[in-house]
């Protein structure tokens, strides 16, 4: 397969080669704006009246709607055709020794199953997608895990798959709508799906996490965000206030809070 996919790709090569350039367009183009240009200069010195200047542009503008295109001729030299399949079988050469190098010859492919499988057993040396991948198996084999659900949608949400974070989290708060926690991280991930933009969606689950639990400072942070892009003052001292007083005085997030809040809102 390989050899049969560089040959047709070397005789693309060398059919493109044989047709080769047609450069003739561009140079009557060139020659015509070169005409009008001498004519015009012409005119400017005096050399030709008003008269003779419309006749003349006139007759060049016939000759060059009229004209044929001259084909520029096809130059090859007489061995740019084995250059060019040298050049094919050498990228061919290269690519199959660097196969051979790093490559493990008769190596039969892994099912994605069984890497799961070597994942599950070693967690401790995963990375984001292979937890997700991990508890995904568990969610599939126990629907209704809402412990493992809330893990998967955290593992998305590392993985950088806010959207799968988002469908696992929402399914977790079917099982549990009273989970504080749960709505305050469906937020978080519809945000950073939306560029991190707090959108109506994500507003209403910050929303619904401090309704169940006003010590959501997550929450809190993310509503204040929404606030002050609407230029809504108070509500951004409603959300923040609570919310800067928790924070420890030589957390660099305080000061950014306390800088940001808008003017009547300090504590």
């Amino acid at each position: 397969m390989t050899a049969l996919l560089a040959a047709l790709a070397g005789l693309l090569v060398l059919t493109g080669a044989r047709r080769g350039a047609d450069a003739g367009e561009a140079v009557e183009t060139a020659a015509a704006a070169a005409e009008l240009a001498e004519l015009d200069r012409l005119k400017a010195r005096g050399l030709m009246d008003e008269a003779g200047w419309a006749a003349a542009r006139a007759e060049a503008g016939r000759r060059i709607l009229s004209g044929e295109r001259a084909v520029a001729p096809v130059r090859a030299g007489s061995k740019d055709r084995v250059w060019t399949l040298a050049g094919a079988g050498a990228a061919v050469a290269a690519a199959l020794g660097l196969y051979l190098l790093v490559g493990t010859v008769g190596l039969p492919d892994q099912a994605y199953e069984r890497r799961v499988d070597e994942w599950a057993v070693q967690p401790e040396a995963l990375e984001g997608p292979q937890i997700a991948a991990v508890v995904a198996r568990i969610v599939r084999e126990q629907p209704d895990n809402r412990q493992a659900l809330t893990m998967l949608g955290a593992a998305r949400f590392d993985a950088g798959d806010p959207i799968g974070a988002a469908s696992a989290f929402r399914r977790a708060l079917a099982l549990n709508p009273e989970d504080a926690q749960s709505w305050a991280r469906l937020g978080e991930s519809l945000v950073r799906a939306n560029d991190g933009a707090v959108g109506g969606d994500a507003e209403a689950a910050f929303q619904e996490s401090l309704k169940r639990d006003p010590n959501q400072l997550g929450a809190r942070y993310f509503l204040g965000e929404a606030a002050l892009a609407r230029g809504d003052a108070a509500g951004v001292r409603a959300m923040w206030l609570p919310l800067i007083a928790a924070l420890d005085p030589a957390d660099p997030r305080r000061a950014d809070l306390e800088r940001r809040l808008p003017p009547g809102g300090a504590a």
